[in-house]
């Protein structure tokens, strides 16, 4: 029987900025993923929340976190002024995993940062900065390579998911790749483009994204029914 999902708008401060969210919670969670979406996405991209899906059907608790305020959003879309500002994606991830160790219900949860284009840039800089709490960390049509410096400092294994029809991003992967001293796996998705939009594509994300987590998160969780 597949568990209960509670499901709890929340907003989570981030300096001067508060940023909303959606985390869902099944019954016994054995770990928690924290999305951080790609530039001009959002927590409602179709994309990251059937990833979510998958990884909550699997037992995995998801945060799904605009990194934007709504009206950052509004400037973003006409200036791109926000979205290839990493640095101020990646506070905010780190804001976030700091929220997530504030809550009584979560801060024992094993965590993993799912991050798609840019946002893997931000995830990767918030796994940098967190490493105590910071089990593992999962890229879709990632732009790893944007975390620069941060790169050798992230201590989680790292898988790297991209389009096999996507090749500049495979190379700037690779790039990355070479630059980390953590466990690293590149997994290409034959004949897939940057947005995994093809016939299974994305269910293969989603498989190779919950595999991933039960490697790397439920062996320290409570369990999976």
């Amino acid at each position: 029987m597949q568990a209960q999902t509670t499901h709890h708008a929340v907003r989570i401060k981030a300096d001067s900025a508060v940023l909303n969210a959606d985390l869902r919670v099944p019954d016994r969670p054995a770990g928690i993923v924290l999305f951080a979406h790609g530039s001009g996405s959002s927590r409602f991209s179709s994309r990251n929340r059937a990833v979510a899906g998958v990884l909550e059907e699997g037992g995995f608790a998801t945060l799904l976190l605009d990194l934007l305020t709504r009206q950052e959003e509004g400037i973003d879309q006409y200036t791109r002024q926000y979205r290839f500002d990493i640095d101020l994606l990646g506070r905010r991830v780190v804001s976030a995993t700091d929220w997530v160790a504030s809550r009584d219900d979560l801060r024992d949860l094993p965590l993993a940062y799912f991050g798609a284009s840019t946002g893997a840039a931000a995830a990767l800089i918030a796994a940098a900065e967190r490493p105590e709490v910071t089990r593992s960390v999962i890229s879709r049509g990632g732009r790893p390579d944007l975390a620069g410096a941060a790169l050798p400092r992230v201590e989680a294994p790292t898988l790297l998911i991209v389009g096999g029809a996507d090749g500049p991003v495979i190379e700037m992967n690779r790039e990355a790749m070479a630059q980390m001293r953590a466990p690293v796996e590149l997994e290409i998705v034959p004949g897939a483009t940057h947005l995994f939009e093809e016939p299974g594509a994305l269910e293969e994300v989603s498989r190779l994204a919950r595999d991933w987590c039960r490697r790397h998160l439920a062996r320290g969780g409570r369990g999976i029914s």
